[in-house]
């Protein structure tokens, strides 16, 4: 649990840094990697890719999955 409060920080921070310019919030990046390391998983998973248990490949999955997030959510704001 606590290894994915880590990496799901780690990976919106990440993923705020690239969409937006900064983070998020510590709160809001927790939450945005660990819902991202759901759609990442699901993406790749759907892809036909594998990712590692290691600490590396579950941050670029969350990471991958929080700018998918990311970008969802601007796309239906801009509506």
């Amino acid at each position: 649990m606590l290894g994915a409060i880590i990496t799901g920080g780690i990976a919106g921070w990440l993923a705020g840094l690239i969409m937006k310019g900064e983070g998020y919030g510590i709160l809001i990046n927790i939450i945005l990697g660990i819902v991202g390391g759901a759609i990442g998983n699901w993406v790749l998973n759907a892809l036909g890719f594998y990712k590692g248990d290691s600490f590396i490949p579950s941050l670029l999955t969350a990471l991958l999955g929080a700018v998918i997030l990311i970008s969802i959510v601007r796309a239906i704001r801009k509506k």
